[in-house]
């Protein structure tokens, strides 16, 4: 599936150290945003409102996002939405109307919903095939330390210096994008015609059903983001700080999860790959993943929830990785792009779908179970998709060793 000859983890450490700046600048811009709006005398409709302006692009323009990735020159879409989104942020930070803020976070969305399949078809193409664990797992640990970095960083810089220069640093961390796209020296130009290699997500059972299990979980976890500020303020009584530390303890979790998949991943790619066999993995990952909510709706103590939440966190970090090993064994190499942008459009569906529910029903019933009730969908979707993985694997063999009998030269690009 078009892995290269011999792995360049310099390009590997160049595209993760971009994706950890943006990923930090993406999310330091979220909550200076909402901290600005928030003074500003907005309400709680602008906030969501900003919510679903930065998550909607990447939802929506999948399928456009994807045949970019894929057509278009790797370093050209780096180098040109890293500098756009760079300039919308830049602007964002002398502007003070909400409407016009929403506006140009969703603008600043658009480069996502592109560099994201852009960085995530171009990492396959950077190492051996047996190698691809492991790179994948340096990937999500450098975002994973770009989400526990920002929102300490953002609550410092408002405080002492107020909204702008937050944003004026992550315009700059835009940059890393463009330096990103000029430095790695492979690169990834598709311009087979969709004809040429079809594929199509209807097509593959396998992918399908793992992707439809993936969002059902998202789904509950993006509620849980919203009904567990009330579960522990309220129904358990603990404070900010302990509030903090169980949202930490997630993030944590999913940091030390990537390493670990990453590592014991390469197991799963030597000799025959066995594609059946990784998608139940990533199905046990997702119950892994629910089941300490589950378990979470009975706790007393807020700080129960710290070892639950920092499991399923491990668990959250794992399916990350496995399901881009997945993608990437499984999906032609000329159509990497548009699989990757599919994925993350049904992820940040999902995600929005939790958002939208999880607030009306925090207004309709107590939280605890509700709590229950996100983690049991997550394990429910998991027992739904069980028949049709299994037999998606009675119809496919393992793939064995992927030859790749010439050497990619740096600067070149990497097809099939």
């Amino acid at each position: 599936m078009s892995f290269a000859s011999v792995s360049s983890w310099r390009d590997v450490r160049l595209a993760a150290g971009a994706r950890a700046v943006s990923v930090c600048g993406d999310f330091l811009a979220a909550t200076s945003l909402a901290l600005a709006l928030q003074e500003a005398g907005a309400g709680g409709l602008a906030v969501s409102a900003l919510l679903l302006a930065a998550s909607a692009p990447v939802a929506l323009l999948a399928p456009v996002a994807g045949r970019v990735a894929d057509r278009a020159d790797s370093r050209t879409v780096l180098v040109v939405a890293g500098s756009g989104q760079a300039v919308v942020c830049a602007a964002l930070a002398f502007v003070s109307s909400p409407g016009m803020i929403i506006a140009l976070v969703a603008v600043l969305a658009c480069g996502l919903a592109v560099t994201q399949p852009t960085l995530a078809a171009l990492l396959p193409a950077m190492v051996r095939r047996e190698d691809l664990p492991r790179a994948s797992g340096i990937n999500q640990t450098a975002a994973m330390v770009g989400m526990l970095v920002a929102p300490a960083l953002a609550g410092v810089l408002v405080g002492r210096f107020g909204v702008r220069v937050p944003l004026l640093i992550d315009a700059a961390s835009y940059l890393s994008l463009v330096g990103a796209g000029f430095l790695i020296r492979t690169r990834r130009a598709e311009r087979t015609r969709a004809a040429d290699r079809p594929w199509r997500l209807r097509d593959d059972r396998l992918i399908r059903a793992m992707i439809g299990a993936l969002a059902a979980a998202v789904a509950g976890v993006g509620a849980i983001n919203v009904i567990e500020v009330f579960f522990i303020r309220e129904t358990l009584r603990s404070s900010t700080t302990v509030f903090g530390l169980v949202s930490a303890a997630w993030t944590g979790g999913m940091l030390l999860g990537a390493v670990l998949f990453g590592r014991l991943g390469r197991r799963e790619t030597a000799g025959s790959f066995d594609a059946a066999r990784l998608v139940r993995i990533v199905l046990l990952l997702i119950a892994g993943s629910c089941a300490p909510i589950v378990l979470g709706a009975a706790v007393w103590d807020a700080l129960l929830l710290l070892p639950l939440w920092f499991a399923g966190g491990i668990c959250n970090g794992g399916l990350n990785v496995c399901t881009s090993v997945v993608v990437a064994e499984r999906v032609p190499a000329a159509a990497r792009g548009r699989a990757f942008a599919l994925m993350s459009s049904a992820t940040q569906g999902a995600g929005m779908v939790g958002f939208l529910v999880g607030g009306p029903l925090v207004d309709a019933f107590p939280p605890r179970p509700l709590v229950a009730a996100a983690g049991l969908a997550g394990i429910v979707a998991v027992l739904l998709c069980v028949g049709p993985v299994r037999r998606a694997g009675r119809e496919i063999a393992p793939s064995g060793p992927v030859e790749t009998p010439r050497t990619v030269p740096a600067g070149d690009s990497v097809g099939p």
